[in-house]
This record gives structure tokens, sequence and C-alpha cells, in this order.
């Protein structure tokens, strides 16, 4: 699903990642780790699209980023904190989302919704929302479109134990769905739990692969 050739990334002459090479197939859930600053971050948003990286190719379903095409289709990501108009409610932010590509209905998000445990009806405003609140919120807007790839760093940020029961048997029957998951995160226990793979990063480079 993903293949990772020889990336490098230098920004302001730091070198943030020293040749990356590492594949994930499709259907697993994937679990990169390490120590802040040691390059999971960048190596996702390489894959994403979101940064070029200096030299070295990504290539996801078959599709070179950065020649053919800007951004990988069928991907649904949380990369840092999700950002939503904060004087909107959540359904109102993720239908104004969902009407630039019309690929869903009012009822499919709602949908969404209820299944990462918030009620489409609430009428507050995101501002308003827990961090919890809106780490469900990010995650519905990764899934709504029902993308065959999540890229999701650290998702479990700000939930509580039962939201982040939740958040892994949630990503889990994705993956008996089908889908593809990459995910970073600090939990060494959201690692042991939920990953076929795991990708230690360290200094920007590929430590170790288990």
């Amino acid at each position: 699903m993903i293949e990772v050739m020889d990336l490098n990334l230098t920004l302001q002459k730091t070198e943030i990642l020293k040749n990356v090479s590492v594949s994930f197939s499709r259907g697993k859930i994937h679990g990169l780790i390490g120590r802040n600053g040691s390059g999971k971050t960048m190596l996702m948003k390489c894959i994403c699209g979101f940064v070029k990286p200096t030299s070295g190719t990504v290539t996801v379903d078959g599709k070179r980023i950065g020649r053919d095409c800007d951004f990988p289709d069928g991907t649904g990501i949380i990369i840092e904190t999700p950002g939503f108009i904060p004087y909107y409610s959540g359904f109102k932010n993720l239908k104004l989302l969902a009407d630039l590509r019309k690929k869903i209905t009012a009822e499919d998000i709602k949908a969404v919704m209820r299944q990462t445990g918030l009620d489409p009806e609430l009428k507050r405003h995101v501002r308003k929302y827990s961090l919890g609140m809106r780490q469900r919120l990010g995650l519905a807007q990764a899934i709504m479109e029902d993308p065959e790839l999540l890229i999701l760093d650290e998702p479990m940020n700000g939930l509580d134990k039962d939201g982040v029961k939740d958040m892994r048997k949630y990503l889990l029957d994705l993956k008996e769905r089908g889908k593809t998951i990459l995910i970073a995160s600090h939990s060494g226990e959201d690692i042991d739990v939920l990953c076929d793979t795991v990708c230690e990063m360290d200094k920007g480079r590929l430590a170790a692969v288990r």
C-alpha cells in the first residue's frame, strides 16, 4: 500500500529524515514509535504529500506522490491537532468538508459521528469541545468518506480510558474491513494491542522494524 524509498528531508540545513526506506502492506495496522523529534510526523507528512522530500520517493497504492498525484486518493488523516472552524458545531464542520467532494450525505456524517462517540445533534460549538471530543471529531472527519488508508498521528491524545478503549476497538474493526492504518503513538500499550508491524525511528533514521 505504501512504499518509501531512500527518503531524505532537510529543512533549514537540519536533517529531519535520513535514508528512510520502508513499506507498509495492505490490510494491516502499522505502528510508528520514537521520541519527539525522531521524524515520525514528518515521515507521515511526506507520505501524505504535505511536505516535499529533499530526495527519495513515496508511492501510495501504485501512485508516486508529487509526480502522479499531490495527495494520495482514498486517504483519511489525523496529523497534529485537527483544525476546525471553532464557532460551528461538529456536524456543521464535517458537512462543510463533505460538501467539497459530495461523496457522502448528511445521514452518512451523522452515522460516523455516532460511531466515534459523538452526538450529531449537539449544537455546541467546537471551541467548547473537550480535547477528547475534538479528537473524536478528527477521527470522524478522517473516516467519513470510507478511505482505504488511514494515517493517524497520536489519535488517542486527550481521550479518557473509555475513549481509548473505544478507539482501539474501532481501529481493529476497520482493519477487519480491510483498511490499512499507519499510526504513530507514544503509548506502548496502544502499539502492542493494535499493530501488526512496528517501526522505530530515532533521529530521523529507521532504527528497527519488527
